[in-house]
């Protein structure tokens, strides 16, 4: 792949995507833009999501053998916690799309994506300052407040993305972009240091592993395939871990 093309050529099999994806690795490239949603994208997604339960377990069967020989790991904010519907939700819908949008939404390199997440966040608290300001303290104000700001930021949000629709990946970030991708893969995985007690966090330092060799295979298909495509497998990886820990707690 090279910066004038717009995608990886579609696979064959799913070892032909692991060894596209191993190749990606070695040498981050990003295209001018990823292509539309088609099935061809939709069955990278799934290949992508096998390669990812494979390499979960393997770290899972690690991560029993180190507990088995006697060393206590730190226990994640879900440890001990009721899971219901909220949960559910915010784990595998909202985590996935607000994470995917904030560590590689702007990936692309594509001007309208990188303005766009530089206004968002300034729009949003002025919006939300503004109607504080007029409105009162109690707490549905505060949430009035807070709705104005979202709303107020994806209007800008979209009026940037469509002003620059038609602008491809810029030079610069594209010669760059080994650098942003593991940067970007990088804080993924560190920020999930804040599920883990503030005195356990270098301990719990191996234990974002998982994190970051996800956040690879993400960066890998949102450059490629589109943000769709990593948000989708970002709520399969998250799906597939609540259940995992339903399974250990009903089990339990």
């Amino acid at each position: 792949m090279n910066a004038a093309t717009t995608s990886l050529a579609p696979a064959k099999s799913m070892r032909g995507e692991w060894k596209q994806f191993a190749s990606f690795l070695k040498r981050p490239m990003l295209p001018d833009r990823a292509p539309m949603p088609r099935q061809s994208s939709l069955v990278a997604v799934f290949r992508l999501f096998a390669l990812d339960i494979t390499l979960m377990a393997v770290l899972l069967a690690i991560a029993g053998a180190v507990m088995s020989a006697g060393v206590s790991v730190p226990e994640t904010a879900l440890a001990g916690v009721e899971i219901g519907a909220g949960i559910l939700f915010a784990v595998v819908v909202i985590a996935p799309v607000a994470e995917e949008i904030i560590f590689r939404g702007w990936l692309s390199g594509r001007p309208g994506h990188l303005l766009s997440l530089i206004a968002v966040v300034p729009v949003m608290l002025a919006a939300a300052a503004a109607v504080s300001l007029t409105g009162g303290t109690s707490l549905a104000d505060i949430w009035l407040g807070a709705l104005a700001g979202v709303l107020a930021g994806l209007v800008v949000a979209f009026g940037i993305l469509y002003w620059l629709r038609r602008r491809g990946a810029m030079g610069w970030f594209q010669k760059l972009f080994p650098l942003f991708f593991w940067l970007s893969t990088l804080a993924f995985s560190l920020i999930h240091l804040f599920n883990f007690p503030a005195d356990q966090m270098t301990m719990a330092l191996p234990l974002v592993l998982p994190q970051f060799v996800t956040g690879t295979m993400l960066g890998y298909l949102r450059v490629n395939y589109g943000l769709w495509a990593s948000i989708l497998l970002h709520a399969l990886h998250n799906g597939a871990f609540i259940s995992l820990v339903l399974l250990a707690g009903s089990a339990g």
